[in-house]
């Protein structure tokens, strides 16, 4: 494998599958499979999940809500996201641990690095909820926060699409992928692949970021592999 500890992002809209809302059990369950062949192989996987396929902040905040008290309940699904990926894994037969950066005792750990090192190397697998903890950060803030304080290889951020292209591909169909890009060209050409936080820290502490589709049955364990899937972005 190239890579010995990995932070995989998943957005909470993975999760929905075809449906319109919430979480597909199928689809839990081919996430489950994929992350086994990999944690099969040796890997270290920590996940970090988004939560919008049951509440975004910034989407409530633009319909009047407090963006405060919005991004809370973001947090919150996170954590319901979390449960629910941590009983598909379990399910196949993974150990795993979920910490929280918000506190919730009864159902997570809270986030504690060197307890969460110290998982990963005794071959669970770690999930992270709740995102920073702070409103007005977003899961991908999270999941580059986290990768780094855990000193994950790379960050493979789990998508619908392929890689990184110009231009939209869903939208446009002469639209050009890129198997490799450098940060600096991504800042650049206006490429959206995290928010400019999260994208700048990665940058900062030269974290690679891989993009791929997640949706794709054994491209976790290609990425992981080193072949050439998705879109790298490196120094």
């Amino acid at each position: 494998m190239k890579y010995k500890r990995i932070l995989l992002k998943l957005s909470g809209e993975a999760l929905m599958g075809n449906r319109q809302y919430g979480i597909d059990p199928e689809r839990l369950s081919e996430y489950a499979q994929d992350i086994k062949a990999i944690t099969d192989k040796g890997v270290e996987v920590a996940i970090v999940i988004g939560g919008g396929n049951i509440f975004r902040g910034v989407a409530g905040a633009s319909n009047g809500m407090d963006r405060v008290q919005g991004d809370h309940m973001g947090m919150l699904a996170t954590v319901i996201n979390g449960l629910a990926l941590q009983s598909a894994l379990e399910d196949a037969g993974l150990p795993t641990r979920l910490q929280s950066a918000v506190h919730i005792n009864q159902v997570a750990e809270p986030f504690i690095r060197r307890k969460a090192m110290r998982h990963l190397e005794k071959g669970r697998v770690v999930i992270f909820g709740g995102g920073t903890g702070n409103p007005y950060f977003t899961t991908d803030s999270a999941a580059v926060l986290r990768a780094i304080e855990i000193e994950a290889d790379v960050i493979l951020k789990g998508t619908r699409v392929d890689g990184i292209y110009n231009t939209d591909p869903e939208k446009d169909t002469n639209a050009v992928k890129f198997n490799f890009i450098s940060f600096e060209d991504v800042l650049r050409k206006g490429l959206k692949v995290m928010d400019t936080t999260a994208f700048t820290l990665s940058q900062e502490n030269q974290l690679p970021i891989i993009v791929f589709d997640m949706n794709k049955k054994g491209n976790l364990l290609k990425v992981v592999s080193g072949e050439k899937v998705g879109t790298e972005v490196n120094i």
